[in-house]
C-alpha cells in the first residue's frame, strides 16, 4: 500500500506543484483555483461515503480500490489540453472521484492489516511512503519546467508535457495495488447506507464535529503554492517564482514525510487526541503566517519556507491521526468502510467550504482576510477535538 501511494502521489503532486503556475500562464484567478479544488474535494467526499458502505456490504474492497487508483492516476493528463478552467475542473473532479473511491477502502484495509497497538505506526508509515512520492513528483515537475521552459516559444507547453507524463506513475499505482496487495474476504453486510451510518458509535460522531470545524478552514495546499508564487513574483518574476513555489512545496512534503511515522508511533504510546489538537493548532499558526506575509507585502523566502515546513508537519499529524482515530473509535471491522467514508465525507465538505471561501475572499477582499478566516476555523477545530473521549 505504501508503494502504491508512492506512485500515486508522485503523479498527483507533480501536477499539483505546477498547476498554480499553469494558472498564472493562462491568466486565471485565485477564485477559480479555490473553487476547482473545493468542488473536487466535495465530489470525493460524497463518493467516499458510498464506496465505504458498498465495500462493507460486498465484504471485499480491493477491486473497487484498483478502479479508484486507475481513475485518479490517469485523469490529470487532461490538464495538458486545457486553455481555460472548465477542463481543469473536469480533470480534477475525475481524479478526486477516483480518490474518493479508493481512499476509505485502502484505509480500512490498512487498519485491518495490523494490530491495534501499532495502528499509529502503520498509518504514519503509509503516509510517509505516500509523501515520498509527493517529494519526487514536484521535483520532476519543476525540473521539466526548468529544462523545457527556455526551449519553448509557448510558455504553456512545458506544463502540458509535464501533465501528460503524470500518466506513468499514475498507471504504476493502479498496477502495484492490483498485483501486490492481498485481501482476506469476509461476510458482507445487508444494512442500508444510512442505517449503517446510524450504527456507528456516538464518540465517533463527536470526533467528526472537531474534524468538520477544522476542515472548514483547512484550505487546499495548492493555495499555499499560489500564495508563495504571488509573494515572490515581484522579486523573482512570474515563471521563476512559480518554480521556487514548486520547490517550497517539495520542502513541505519532506517535512510531511519526516513527521508522519514519528507522530504515529508517539500516538500509540501517548494517545492521539492531544497530538491531533496540537496539529490543528499548528495549522492555524501557518494560516496566520501567510496572512502576516501578505499584510506586510514582503516576499521573504526564508519566512515562506518556514511556513511550508510547518504546513507539512501539521498535515502529517492530521492525516496519520485522523485515520488511526477512526479505527480506534469504530472497533468492528465490518463497519470500517462506512466509518472511513464518513470521515472522508466530513473532510471533503470542509475542504469544499474552506477552499471556496479562501479563494473567493482572496479575490474579492484580500488574502490577509482569507488566511485569517482559515486560522480562526482551524483553532476552533483544535478546541472542539478535545470533546472526544
Amino acid at each position: 500500500m505504501g508503494l502504491t501511494s508512492f506512485f500515486g502521489d508522485c503523479g498527483y503532486e507533480m501536477a499539483t506543484a505546477i498547476l498554480p503556475g499553469f494558472f498564472a500562464v493562462l491568466g486565471l484567478p485565485a477564485a477559480a483555483l479555490g473553487t476547482i479544488e473545493g468542488v473536487a474535494d466535495a465530489t470525493a467526499s460524497f463518493v467516499k461515503l458510498g464506496a465505504g458502505w458498498l465495500s462493507d456490504r460486498l465484504g471485499h474492497r480491493k477491486t473497487i480500490a484498483v478502479v479508484g487508483y486507475l481513475l485518479s492516476g490517469t485523469s490529470k493528463a487532461l490538464f495538458a489540453f486545457a486553455y481555460n478552467w472548465p477542463l481543469l475542473l473536469v480533470g480534477r473532479v475525475v481524479a478526486w472521484f477516483g480518490r474518493g473511491i479508493r481512499s476509505p477502502l485502502r484505509d480500512a484495509m490498512l487498519a485491518e492489516s495490523v494490530p491495534a497497538q501499532t495502528r499509529g505506526k502503520a498509518f504514519g508509515f503509509h503516509r510517509a511512503g505516500d509523501t515520498a512520492g509527493a517529494i519526487i513528483g514536484p521535483l520532476i515537475g519543476v525540473a521539466l519546467l526548468s529544462y523545457l521552459g527556455p526551449h519553448s516559444g509557448d510558455p504553456s507547453r512545458p506544463f502540458r508535457i509535464a501533465f501528460l507524463l503524470t500518466l506513468i506513475p499514475g498507471l504504476a499505482s493502479a498496477l502495484t495495488f492490483a498485483i501486490l496487495v492481498r485481501e482476506n474476504r469476509r461476510q458482507g453486510s445487508r444494512t442500508g447506507l444510512w442505517a449503517s451510518v446510524g450504527t456507528l458509535p456516538r464518540p465517533f460522531f463527536r470526533f467528526q464535529v472537531g474534524v468538520g470545524i477544522f476542515g472548514a478552514g483547512d484550505y487546499s495546499h495548492t493555495l499555499m503554492i499560489l500564495a508563495a508564487a504571488q509573494l515572490l513574483a515581484p522579486q523573482y518574476g512570474v515563471t521563476r517564482a512559480a518554480a521556487i513555489a514548486g520547490l517550497l512545496y517539495v520542502l513541505h512534503n519532506v517535512f510531511y514525510a519526516l513527521s508522519a511515522y514519528p507522530v504515529g508511533a508517539l500516538s500509540d504510546k501517548r494517545g492521539r487526541r492531544g497530538l491531533l489538537a496540537l496539529g490543528y493548532a499548528l495549522g492555524a499558526v501557518v494560516a496566520l503566517g501567510f496572512a502576516a506575509a501578505f499584510w506586510s507585502k514582503r516576499g521573504d523566502i526564508f519566512f515562506i519556507a518556514l511556513l511550508f515546513m510547518l504546513g507539512g508537519a501539521f498535515i502529517a499529524v492530521e492525516d496519520a491521526l485522523e485515520g488511526a482515530m477512526t479505527a480506534d473509535l469504530v472497533p468492528e471491522t465490518g463497519k470500517r468502510g462506512i466509518a472511513y467514508g464518513v470521515t472522508g465525507s466530513v473532510n471533503g465538505v470542509g475542504d469544499l467550504i474552506s477552499s471556496a471561501i479562501v479563494g473567493i475572499v482572496w479575490s474579492v477582499y484580500s488574502p490577509v482576510v482569507a488566511f485569517a478566516y482559515a486560522a480562526l476555523m482551524m483553532a476552533a477545530g483544535a478546541v472542539a477535538i478535545q470533546w472526544v473521549r
